[in-house]
């Protein structure tokens, strides 16, 4: 589990990274060319205004997109946390049935050897009841 985690983690950081520089060159490809060349429509002011403006927005697009990958990446985090607890304690529950498991087992033969040792001496009481038997009708012949 610790290395699907780990490549998971490297998946997601290739992702974020890719993202980043994707968007970065967007930006670069974005930037306002021969549309506000023309100094009769538009002041260096209003240039200067929608370039950041135009900045702006695709920063506030990738913060928004960023966020998301964050959030599934801080997800992926918790998941993965859960997961190693949920798998110490199944590990602790089945260290614990198997405890169980042996004094029962262990309970189980006691009871056995307990029945075996009664039936043992239901057989001596049957013997020796025929032996006593045996000797009185060998001593009152």
């Amino acid at each position: 589990m610790e290395a699907a985690g780990g490549q998971l983690e490297a998946a997601l950081l290739l992702i974020m990274q890719r993202h980043h520089h994707h968007s970065l060159h967007q930006r670069k490809i974005t930037v306002p060319s021969d549309l506000f060349c023309s100094p009769s429509m538009h002041t260096d002011r209003e240039k200067i205004d929608a370039v950041r403006s135009a900045a702006r927005v695709a920063d506030l697009l990738v913060a928004t997109v960023d966020g998301g990958v964050q959030e599934l990446y801080i997800n992926e985090r918790r998941i993965e946390i859960e997961a190693r607890a949920l798998l110490a304690t199944i590990a602790r529950y089945k260290k614990q049935t198997d405890q169980w498991l042996a004094a029962t087992n262990a309970i189980n033969s006691v009871l056995k050897e307990i029945g075996d040792y009664e039936n043992w001496m239901k057989i001596m009481d049957f013997d020796c009841k025929s032996i006593n038997a045996a000797i009185r009708n060998i001593h009152h012949s």
